[in-house]
């Protein structure tokens, strides 16, 4: 008797274990979901590293034109740069026709103009969400062929992103409890 109650013990703990995880899980990746999750990172939600909305958050116009010493770039000009390429790729996905471009990706960060700071955060802010809402409303067909781009475009974004952090602890300006998850 003993023996029996154990196993209807046993079977009814795994059945109930069993669907629990399963409500747990979620539903696989899909190639949509991953680029969304890398856009999301690098825009607005803090998961492995800083994305940009929590890198520029409370940063003033003075501080964005603030540079370090040893030389490099500002947060200002790191923002801006990222602002031009994430605007021209959107631009490239959507069909539209980009600003003349030289190549000298130098000048890319030396247009920053601290007068335009929050302009400059509030149009990256934009840029960033019009590509997400592109990815979740594009085709499967349009996805693949812009995937490896987009995650060009992630991979970027979160190094430069760093530069912004790394920039800000160097001037004073980083709160280190924005931090990540």
């Amino acid at each position: 008797m003993k023996h029996l109650l154990r196993l209807v013990l046993t079977v009814f703990i795994l059945a109930f274990s069993l669907q629990c995880h399963a409500q747990n899980q979620q539903p696989p990746a899909t190639l949509r979901s991953l680029l969304l999750h890398e856009l999301h990172t690098t825009h607005t939600e803090a998961d492995w590293f800083v994305p940009i909305s929590v890198a520029v958050d409370g940063l003033t116009a003075e501080q964005a034109s603030w540079q370090p010493p040893a030389g490099g770039h500002s947060a200002g000009q790191l923002t801006y740069h990222l602002l031009f390429w994430n605007r021209r790729n959107l631009e490239r996905f959507t069909g539209k026709t980009s600003d003349k471009f030289s190549g000298n990706n130098d000048e890319t960060f030396v247009k920053f103009d601290d007068k335009q700071w929050a302009e400059t955060i509030k149009q990256l802010d934009q840029v960033m969400t019009d590509l997400e809402k592109l990815v979740e409303s594009a085709d499967d067909k349009k996805l693949a062929s812009w995937a490896t781009m987009i995650g060009n475009i992630c991979t970027h974004n979160a190094y430069h992103v760093g530069q912004i952090v790394y920039v800000r602890k160097l001037q004073g300006s980083w709160n280190p409890e924005k931090g990540v998850k």
